[in-house]
C-alpha cells in the first residue's frame, strides 16, 4: 500500500479512536497549503516534528498525549517514505523530538509503539560511521540501547513491538566486509545480561519455594528468552564471539521442569540453526557445533541429555546441508558418541538417543555416496555398519527396541549398498528371530523386512535359508519368513524365484500329489499352504524387477500358463504378478522426475522400463489368449482380477495382434449368438435360473471380453462393432447380454479413438438407440439411459431433434426405482439442458411422431423447459409426476440462467398441481416446492405463497406417504426464509395449528440448545457431522433433507404434545445424541483408550445401580445349599432386592448364578400356591422404589381378574394348574421348617420369564390374581 493510500484512509476514518488523526492530518496538509509546500514525505516530516515538540513542552512530561500519539503516529507512516540521506543527515533532531515519547512515564501503549517504529525507520538507514559513534553520544547505537530496554517491558504490544524493530534492524547491517551488523555484539551483551539476571531471580524464587507444589510463573525469563530469540533471528545470527555463553545459558535453561521454557530454548537454537543454513552465515556452525559437544552433560543426567542430544541431531542436521561430505566423514565418529547413551537405564535418554541416530542415517549420508561411492566413502559405511552390528551388544539389551529402531532405519539409508556390509546384523537378528525364548520377534519381523527390501530376497534367503525341502539336524525351518518377503519384496532379480522358489513350490506340491486322494492330514494342508505362500512373492518380485528381459523368457511364461489352467487357486496371484510386471514400469514411464534421481530411486531408467514393455509386448497375444480362456473357465464372482490383468496386457499389445484377437473373439460372438437364435423360443424366453456355481452364457463371456477390448482398438474396426451392437440391442429374450451391449458406449467414451467413432457414427447411434427403446429390459434401463447420456455428450449441434425424440424417455426415468436408474435419468437431463443452452437448431420434421412441415426452432433453454413441460398435460398420473420431478431437477440446476417471467408462469403452474387428488402428483409437487423455497430468490417466492401455504397445508393431515412431514418441512423451510408472521398470514384456519406447533418445536429446541452449551456440548458442530455425508448431490440434500429433525415428529395431539415415530430411537443412535459414558467407582475419569473402555459407553441412558450387599451362600455340614435359617423364615425376607428393577439376577459368576435361581423360587417375585391350587401373585407394585399397596377385595378388580381367568379354555385351565402343581413341587413351596407358603412381594419388572407368567389367548401374557391366602 503507498503512502497516499494509507493517507486517504486516515482521511476518511471509520472508528472513533482515528478522528484525532485524521484532524492532526488536515491541519498539517492545511498549513502546508498556505504556505505554498508540496504535500511531500519531507513537508509532512518537518511539520509533524513542529506540531512534536508542541506536544512534548514540557521538560519531563509530554503536554498533550492526545496531540502526541497522532502526530507520532503519522511519524511512522512519513518516516519510511523520506529520503536516506535526509535522514542521516536530520538524525540527533529526529532523535531529540521522539526520545520524550520513548523515555517518558505517561507515556501510553499506542504513543510507545509508534515512536518505536519511527525509531526503526531511523535507525535503518544509517551509515557504518554513525554506528561507531559511542553510545554517550547521540547516537544509533544510544537509541538501540533504549529499543533493548523496551524488548523487555511488561506490556505484551510494546514488548513485540520492540522485539521486531532489532530484528529488523540487525538484518540490515550498512555495508561492511563484516558479517554482523556493527551493534549486533552490543545486543547480545544486553540480552545475555537480561538472561542472567532472569535466570538468577529464578534460581532464587526456586529456593524460596522449595518443597511447594505451586508452579511459579517466570515472566521475566520468558521475555529474556524472546529478545534473545529476536536477536538471534536476524540475518547474520547470533554474533560468533557470543556463541559459547549463550549455549552454556539456553542449556540452563533446558534443564526447568518448565516445558514452555524448554520449548523456547529449542526454539532459539532452531533459529540459530537456520539463520546458519546459508553460506553467507555457515562458517558460524562449527564453532556452534564445538560450544554444543564442550557442554555435553553427564551419562545419566536424564533432564538435560535428551534436550542436548536432540539440538545436536538439530545441527548436524544443517551441517549436512551445508558440508554433505564432511559431515558424512564425521558419521561414524558421532554413531559411536551417541549410541553409548543406548546403555543408560533411563528410558528417555535412550529413546533420545536412538531418534538421533536415525536422523544422523536419513539425513547425514549424501545420495551420491549410495549411487557411486569411493573408496573413502566405501570405508565409511564400513565403518557405520560395523557401529550399527555392535548396537546387538548384550550391553544394549535393554534398549533392544530402540536398537531395532536404529537398524531399520539404517537398512532404508544405505539400501542395496547393505548388501555385503549387513550381513552379521541379518544374522544376529535372524538367530534371535528363531529364539522361541526371544520377546521382540515384531521388532524384529520390521528389521528384516527393511532388510529384503534394500538387500533384496536373494542376499538375505543365503544368510536365513528357508529350509523347508532338505532339513537337516541343527538347522531349523524358517517358514515365518514367507509373509516378510511377501510384504517386503520389491526392485529385485526376477531370475531368484525361479531359481530359488520355484523350485520349493514345485517340490511342495509334489508332496501333496504323493499323498493322493485320500483325507487330507494336517502335513499335506501345511505343504499347500506353503505352494500358495511361495506363489503369494510373485507380484512383489514382479514389481519393477531388474532382470525382466533375462528372467521373464518363453519357459517362464510357459509355466505360468500352465499354472494357470491347472492350480486355480494360485489364480489370482499369478494375474497380479503379471500386471504389476506392466504397470510398475508403467508408472517409471509416467513419473516426471529427474533421470538420475529415478535410477536413484529404482535402480531403473526410463528406457530401461520402456524395454521391458517391448520385450513384455512380444509375449501379450500369447498371453491374452490363455487368461480370455480362463476368464472363460472362471465363475463369474472371481473373474475380477483377471478382467483387470487383461486391460492392462491389451494397453501393451501390438495393433495387428489387437486385431487379429479382436476378429477371434467377434467370430465365436457371432456363432454363439447363432447358436442361441436357433433355440426354440421358450427355450429362449425362460432361461435357467443363475446360481453362484453356475457358469455364464457364452455370449456374456465374449461380450465381457469385447467390452475390455473396445478402448485400445483402431479406427477401421468400429464399424463391426457398432454392427455386433445393433444385433444385440433388440435381443429381448437376454436382458443381461442386452445390458452389456449399452455398456460398450460410456467404455468407448474413454479413449480417444472411441470418441472420435462416436462423433463420425453419432447419427447411426440415434437411429440405434431410437429404434430399440421399445425392446430395452427392465435390468438395462440404466445402462441404456448412460449410452444415451454419451451419445448427447458427442452430439453435433445440428442434430440436437435428438434431444426431444429422447426426452419423454428420459422423464419417466426419473420415476424409475433403481435408484442408479434414477440418477443417470436426472444427469441426462442436466446434461441435455447444457446441451440445448450452447445453441443450434432443432429441425422437429425428424422427432418421431411430428408431421413433415414442423418447423425448425432455435434451441435454448427456455425451449427446453417447454418441452419438459409438455409432460404436464400427460394422459397418466405417472407421466405427469415424472414431469413435475424433471422440471424440479433442472429448475434446481438452472433457476440462475432463467429469466423472472419464466420461472414465475413455472411455479404459478405447478402450484395448481397441490390441488390434485392424486398422491402420486403431490408428492411430486411437494419436492417441486421445497426446491423453489431453498433455491429461489426470496422476492422471487414471497408473492406465491398467497397460493403456495394453503395448498401445501391442504395436505398436512395426510400421514400417508409421509405427507404430513414433508410439509412440516417445507413450512419451517417458509418460516426460516420469510418469518412466521408472512407465513401465517396465508394459512387457513385449521392450518395454523401446525405452524403454532413448528414455533413451539424451534423455541423447545433453541431452549434445549442453550442447555446443551451450558453443558459443553456444541449442537451445531455435533449435527454438521452427522449429517456429514449423508447425501451424494447438492440437489438430493435440497429434496430430501432438513436442518432439523422435525421428521421424526409425526403428528400433535391437541394439546400440543408430540407424538414421536418409531424411528426416533435410529435417529438417535445414528447421530450420536443418544450415547452415555458409564460413571466409575471413587469419580475415576474413564480411560478411552484402555481395552475395556468400551464396555462403559452405551447408548441408553445409564442406570444408577443400588448397592449390593454380598455375601456368602449358607451351607450346611454337608456343604448343602441352606435357603432359609432355623426359625423357619427366608435369609432374603427382609433384605432388600441387590440390584434394580430393571437388572436381571446373577453377574455370571456361579455365586450369582445361584443367587437368580433362589431368587427365582423363593424371591418376591416366585409363584405361591393357595388354596384349590390356584396361583397367587405378589400385587404389590414399585414406584420409585417404594412399595405401594393394592386393595386385592376391591369389586371391579375382582371382577376383571375372574374375567381373565375365565377367558381360558378348561384345558388349558387344567394344564395351568397341573403345571403350576408340579413346579411347586419340584421347588418345594414350603419352608424348611415345614411351614406354610411364605409370602413374597411381586415386582412385574423384574419378573422372571416363564415364572407365574402364563399366555393366554392372542399370545398376550396374563397374570392370574387371587385374594389372599389366610
Amino acid at each position: 500500500m503507498s503512502l497516499e493510500e494509507k493517507l486517504e484512509k486516515i482521511r476518511s476514518p471509520k472508528l472513533q479512536n482515528q478522528r484525532e488523526t485524521a484532524i492532526v492530518l488536515s491541519a498539517v496538509e492545511d498549513t502546508l497549503k498556505e504556505q505554498r509546500h508540496d504535500l511531500t514525505p519531507t513537508g509532512y516530516l518537518a511539520a509533524l516534528l513542529a506540531l512534536l515538540g508542541q506536544a512534548n513542552a514540557l521538560p519531563n512530561a509530554i503536554a498533550n498525549q492526545d496531540l502526541a500519539v497522532s502526530v507520532v503516529y503519522l511519524l511512522d507512516l512519513i518516516i519510511g517514505n523520506v529520503p536516506a540521506a535526509l535522514l542521516r543527515a536530520k538524525f540527533s533532531q529526529i532523535l531529540t523530538s521522539i526520545a520524550p515519547s520513548l523515555t517518558s512515564e505517561d507515556a501510553t501503549a499506542p504513543l510507545l509503539r509508534s515512536s518505536i517504529g519511527c525509531l526503526e525507520s531511523l535507525l535503518v538507514v544509517q551509515d557504518r560511521a554513525a554506528w561507531t559513534l559511542p553510545p554517550t553520544q547521540i547516537s544509533p547505537r544510544r537509541a538501540v540501547a533504549g529499543l533493548l530496554a523496551l524488548a523487555s517491558d511488561q506490556r505484551p504490544k510494546v514488548r513485540k513491538r520492540a522485539q521486531d524493530a532489532v530484528t529488523h534492524i540487525l538484518q540490515h547491517p550498512p555495508p561492511s566486509p563484516s558479517l554482523d551488523h556493527p551493534v549486533a555484539d552490543m545486543c547480545a551483551e544486553t540480552a545475555m545480561r537480561t538472561l542472567s539476571n532472569a535466570l538468577t531471580v529464578s534460581s532464587a524464587s526456586k529456593s524460596k519455594s522449595r518443597g511447594s507444589t505451586q508452579e511459579h510463573n517466570q515472566p521475566g525469563l520468558i521475555h529474556a528468552l524472546h529478545l534473545v530469540k529476536a536477536i538471534a533471528s536476524a540475518s547474520g545470527g547470533w554474533p560468533s564471539r557470543k556463541i559459547e555463553p549463550l549455549c552454556e545459558a539456553l542449556m540452563g535453561v533446558s534443564r526447568s521442569n518448565n516445558e514452555y521454557l524448554t520449548m523456547a530454548a529449542f526454539e532459539i537454537f532452531e533459529v540459530m540453526f537456520q539463520g546458519m543454513a546459508d553460506q553467507f552465515s555457515s562458517s558460524k556452525l562449527p564453532r556452534l557445533m564445538e560450544a554444543l559437544s564442550d557442554l555435553k552433560p553427564s551419562q545419566n543426567d536424564s533432564q538435560l541429555l535428551p534436550p542436548w542430544i536432540a539440538v545436536i541431531s538439530r545441527g548436524y542436521d544443517i551441517s549436512a546441508q551445508i558440508d554433505p561430505k564432511g559431515t558424512f566423514h564425521k558419521l561414524p565418529e558421532l554413531f559411536g558418541k551417541v549410541s553409548e547413551f543406548l546403555s543408560s537405564t533411563s528410558y528417555e535418554i535412550r529413546v533420545s538417543a536412538s531418534e538421533c541416530m536415525i536422523s544422523f542415517l536419513v539425513n547425514c549420508i549424501p545420495e551420491n555416496v549410495i549411487a557411486e561411492p569411493s573408496v573413502i566413502d566405501e570405508k565409511t559405511l564400513e565403518k557405520v555398519a560395523r557401529s550399527a552390528q555392535d548396537l546387538l551388544n548384550v550391553r544394549f539389551q535393554a534398549a533392544w527396541v530402540e536398537v531395532f529402531n536404529v537398524e531399520a532405519a539404517f537398512f532404508e539409508a544405505l539400501r542395496w549398498r547393505a548388501i555385503p556390509l549387513a550381513r552379521g546384523i541379518v544374522t544376529t537378528i535372524g538367530e534371535l528371530r528363531t529364539s522361541d525364548s526371544f520377546n521382540g520377534k515384531k521388532e524384529a519381523d520390521v528389521v528384516l523386512g527393511k532388510a529384503i527390501q534394500s538387500m533384496g530376497p536373494k542376499a538375505v534367503l543365503e544368510i536365513l535359508p528357508l529350509n523347508l525341502v532338505r532339513s537337516q539336524k541343527g538347522q531349523p525351518g524358517r517358514a515365518w519368513l514367507l509373509p516378510l518377503l511377501r510384504d517386503n519384496v520389491i526392485n529385485t532379480n526376477l531370475a531368484h524365484f525361479r531359481s530359488g522358489l520355484v523350485p520349493l513350490s514345485e517340490a511342495m506340491y509334489q508332496r501333496v500329489i504323493d499323498h493322493g486322494e485320500s483325507e487330507k492330514t494336517m502335513e499335506v494342508k501345511i505343504f499347500e499352504t506353503i505352494v500358495r505362500q511361495t506363489w503369494a512373492l510373485f507380484p512383489g518380485y514382479a514389481n519393477l524387477p531388474l532382470d525382466l528381459i533375462q528372467a521373464f523368457d518363453q519357459e517362464f511364461a510357459e509355466l505360468l500358463s500352465n499354472l494357470l489352467y491347472s492350480q486355480p487357486d494360485l489364480r489370482a496371484d499369478i494375474c497380479r504378478g503379471l500386471q504389476t510386471l506392466v504397470e510398475s514400469n508403467q508408472e517409471i514411464l509416467a513419473v516426471d522426475a529427474d533421470e538420475n534421481e529415478i535410477l536413484l530411486r529404482s535402480r531403473i531408467t526410463k528406457s530401461s522400463a520402456q524395454a521391458n514393455l517391448h520385450h513384455l509386448a512380444t509375449f501379450a497375444g500369447n498371453l491374452l489368449a490363455v487368461l480370455f480362456n480362463v476368464y472363460s473357465q472362471t465363475l463369474p464372482q472371481f473373474r475380477g482380477y483377471i478382467l483387470q490383468c487383461i486391460n492392462v496386457y491389451l494397453s501393451i499389445t501390438q495393433e495387428e495382434v489387437l486385431l487379429e484377437t479382436f476378429v477371434r473373439v467377434t467370430e465365436m460372438l457371432e456363432n454363439a449368438l447363432i447358436e442361441t437364435a436357433t433355440l426354440s423360443p421358450p427355450a429362449q424366453q425362460q432361461p435357467k435360473e443363475s446360481t453362484p456355481n453356475q457358469m455364464p452364457p457364452t455370449t456374456h463371456t465374449l461380450m465381457d471380453l469385447i467390452i475390455t477390448l473396445s478402448i485400445y482398438l483402431p479406427l477401421p474396426t468400429f464399424g463391426q462393432l457398432f454392427t455386433l451392437t445393433s444385433r444385440i440391442l433388440p435381443l429381448t429374450h437376454d436382458p443381461q447380454l442386452q445390458k452389456k451391449a449399452y455398456k460398450l458406449l460410456p467404455r468407448l467414451a474413454q479413449s480417444t479413438n472411441g470418441s472420435l467413432a462416436l462423433r463420425n457414427r453419432n447419427q447411426a447411434l440415434q437411429s440405434l438407440l431410437l429404434s430399440s427403446a421399445a425392446t430395452t429390459s427392465a435390468p438395462a434401463r440404466r445402462d441404456r439411459l448412460l449410452a444415451l447420456t454419451t451419445t448427447i455428450d458427442h452430439l453435433a449441434n445440428a442434430d440436437l431433434h435428438f434431444i426431444p425424440s429422447i426426452l419423454s424417455e428420459a422423464v419417466i426415468a426419473t420415476k424409475e426405482v433403481n435408484e442408479k436408474a434414477r440418477s443417470a435419468a436426472f444427469d441426462l437431463l442436466v446434461l441435455m439442458g447444457r446441451k440445448m443452452k450452447e445453441g443450434g437448431t432443432i429441425e422437429q420434421s425428424k422427432i418421431p411422431h411430428m408431421g413433415s412441415g414442423a418447423p425448425i426452432v432455435e434451441a435454448s433453454l427456455e425451449e427446453f423447459f417447454t418441452m419438459v413441460s409438455a409432460g404436464l398435460v400427460g394422459e397418466t398420473p405417472h407421466m405427469v409426476s415424472a414431469s413435475i420431478t424433471a422440471l424440479t431437477r433442472i429448475l434446481y440446476e438452472f433457476h440462475g440462467q432463467l429469466t423472472r417471467n419464466l420461472i414465475e408462469d413455472l411455479v404459478s403452474t405447478l402450484t395448481l398441481f397441490l390441488s390434485s387428488n392424486n398422491r402420486e402428483i403431490v408428492r411430486s409437487c411437494l419436492g417441486f416446492a421445497k426446491v423453489i423455497v431453498v433455491s429461489l430468490p426470496t422476492e422471487m417466492v414471497q408473492p406465491k405463497l398467497e397460493a403456495l401455504v394453503p395448498g401445501l397445508l391442504g395436505w398436512s393431515k395426510e400421514h400417508k406417504s409421509r405427507f404430513r412431514a414433508k410439509v412440516k418441512h417445507i413450512i419451517e423451510r417458509m418460516i426460516r426464509r420469510f418469518g412466521i408472521q408472512e407465513v401465517e398470514k396465508w394459512c387457513p384456519e385449521d392450518g395454523k395449528k401446525l405452524v403454532q406447533n413448528i414455533r413451539k418445536t424451534k423455541e423447545r429446541k433453541k431452549r434445549k440448545k442453550t442447555e446443551a452449551g451450558e453443558d459443553g456440548v456444541d449442537a451445531d458442530e455435533e449435527k454438521k457431522m452427522s449429517r456429514k455425508g449423508t447425501f451424494e448431490s447438492e440437489y438430493e440434500e435440497a429434496i430430501y433433507g432438513s436442518d432439523d429433525e422435525d421428521s421424526d415428529v409425526a403428528s400433535d395431539d391437541d394439546d400440543g404434545a408430540p407424538t414421536l415415530k418409531r424411528n426416533n430411537r435410529k435417529d438417535a443412535a445414528t447421530t450420536g445424541k443418544g450415547t452415555y459414558i458409564t460413571e466409575l467407582p471413587d469419580d475415576e475419569p474413564l480411560d478411552l483408550l484402555s481395552a475395556n473402555a468400551l464396555s462403559h459407553i452405551s447408548t441408553s441412558r445409564p442406570v444408577q445401580f443400588k448397592a449390593r450387599r454380598r455375601r456368602e451362600a449358607s451351607v450346611d455340614l454337608d456343604g448343602k445349599l441352606v435357603f432359609g435359617n432355623a426359625n423357619g423364615t427366608d435369609v432374603d425376607e427382609n433384605e432388600e432386592t441387590a440390584v434394580d428393577s430393571r437388572e436381571e439376577p446373577g453377574d455370571g459368576t456361579l455365586e450369582g448364578g445361584i443367587n437368580a435361581y433362589v431368587d427365582a423360587i423363593r424371591g418376591r417375585d416366585a409363584v405361591q400356591r393357595g388354596r384349590g391350587g390356584r396361583l397367587n401373585f405378589s400385587n404389590k407394585k414399585i414406584r420409585g422404589g417404594d412399595e405401594m399397596e393394592i386393595d386385592d377385595e376391591e369389586p371391579a378388580e375382582r371382577r376383571r381378574e375372574r374375567s381373565e381367568w375365565g377367558s381360558l379354555s378348561r384345558a388349558r385351565r387344567s394344564e395351568v394348574n397341573g403345571s403350576s402343581k408340579r413346579v411347586m413341587a419340584d421347588r418345594g413351596g414350603r419352608d424348611q421348617a415345614g411351614n406354610g407358603v411364605v409370602k413374597k412381594r411381586f415386582d412385574p419388572k423384574t419378573q422372571r420369564k416363564g415364572l407365574g407368567v402364563q399366555k393366554v389367548k392372542g399370545g398376550r401374557v396374563g397374570k392370574v390374581r387371587s385374594g389372599r391366602t389366610k
